[in-house]
């Protein structure tokens, strides 16, 4: 006997990219997960609710190194969703699936032209910042409170006023801080060397330009409290104070 479906409803299918952080191990891997532990110690959270890709292009691992590097991660809470760069038979059964044709990172789209601002506490909610999304840069109007991302990996952003402990911004351009920055600032986030930092007050928990991070301990105590912007040098985050 023939079942005839009469249900026209159809099952919608759609499309979406996100914004994911690709973490590229390398060997030995006991120290790079001493440094990945020492930067979650200074940053904590970073890793908590952010989609994860693992990048093993040209790292010459074996599919038990991999797996047990997987589960190295996973104890640290960073949740891998995809391998780029492995062979197909690296991956095996309960594994994260081989990604092929991501997009080069300064091709990223996303649906709208407005940052995500996520609450990461229970504290009540306050109305989200102000902004005027435009093509190639983002003003934010208020502070950015704490427990608050501002990401935008389309071009600058703009901070009129402060940046709370706790707080972050993520910039695909640049990043302007009109104000003290206390939390964390990530410019040049989708690939750009050339971006650059600006704030009226240096108190960073963390700062970053293309990948490269420079935590609050590294940052030398002359700047603490003054005007400065940072831009990068080859692998290394130079800073300076505004005059």
């Amino acid at each position: 006997m023939t079942k005839v479906l009469t249900d026209a409803r159809s099952i919608r299918i759609k499309g979406r990219s996100f914004l994911a952080v690709m973490l590229s191990p390398d060997l030995p891997l006991d120290q790079w997960l001493i440094r990945l532990d020492d930067l979650a110690a200074r940053s904590a959270g970073f890793f908590l609710g952010r989609p994860v890709v693992l990048d093993i292009t040209d790292l010459p691992i074996d599919k038990a190194q991999l797996k047990e590097l997987i589960a190295e991660l996973s104890a640290r809470n960073v949740s891998i969703m995809g391998i780029e760069g492995g062979r197909p038979s690296i991956a095996g059964p309960g594994m994260p699936p081989i990604l092929k044709g991501g997009r080069p990172a300064a091709d990223f789209e996303v649906s709208e032209a407005e940052p995500v601002v996520e609450r990461r506490n229970s504290e009540p909610k306050a109305p989200p910042p102000e902004v005027r999304p435009v093509t190639q840069s983002l003003i934010i109007r208020e502070p950015v409170r704490s427990g608050q991302s501002v990401i935008f990996p389309e071009g600058d952003v703009t901070v009129i006023g402060s940046v709370a402990s706790g707080a972050e911004v993520i910039a695909g351009g640049s990043v302007h801080i009109y104000g003290a920055l206390r939390g964390r600032a990530m410019a040049g986030s989708i690939g750009n060397a050339s971006a650059r930092i600006f704030c009226r007050k240096l108190e960073a928990e963390l700062l970053a330009i293309d990948g490269i991070y420079k935590m609050a301990e590294d940052i030398s105590p002359g700047l603490r409290g003054q005007a400065v912007q940072l831009w990068l040098d080859g692998e290394t985050i130079m800073a300076e104070k505004l005059i």
